[in-house]
């Protein structure tokens, strides 16, 4: 029911920032809850932020408080991640995807639909 494309990751340093983006397809955006999730080499997909359908509730795993800020646009169906003081241990893939019912944010079995992912790479 909805494609994700996700884009703005890449190369940087230490203590950089970036904001990710996913774009999706069709009219009802606005009916699915948005989360990030990365995973890097060797280990398992985990939870990043999360967004409700409004944008009125956000969740995010306790390693990216306060430095990383999960935001939606219904208008522009477009989902964002802005990730501050970036580390070398959050070089990752970074996807998005989409949940289609009410869910619990960081439940990542209750995500319908992915993004082939972006890369961040970022450098000591």
């Amino acid at each position: 029911q909805v494609q994700l494309v996700e884009s703005g990751g890449g190369l940087v340093q230490a203590g950089a920032s970036l904001r990710l983006s996913c774009a999706a397809s069709g009219r009802t955006f606005w009916s699915y809850v948005m989360g990030w999730f990365r995973q890097a080499p060797g280990k398992e997909r985990e939870f990043v932020a999360g967004i409700s359908r409004s944008g009125s509730s956000r969740s995010y795993t306790d390693s990216v408080k306060g430095r990383f800020t999960i935001s939606r646009d219904n208008a522009k169906n477009t989902v964002y991640l802005q990730m501050n003081s970036l580390k070398a241990e959050e070089t990752a893939v970074y996807y998005c995807a989409a949940a289609s019912t009410a869910i619990v944010l960081g439940d990542r079995y209750k995500y319908d639909y992915w993004g082939q992912g972006t890369p961040v790479t970022v450098s000591s």
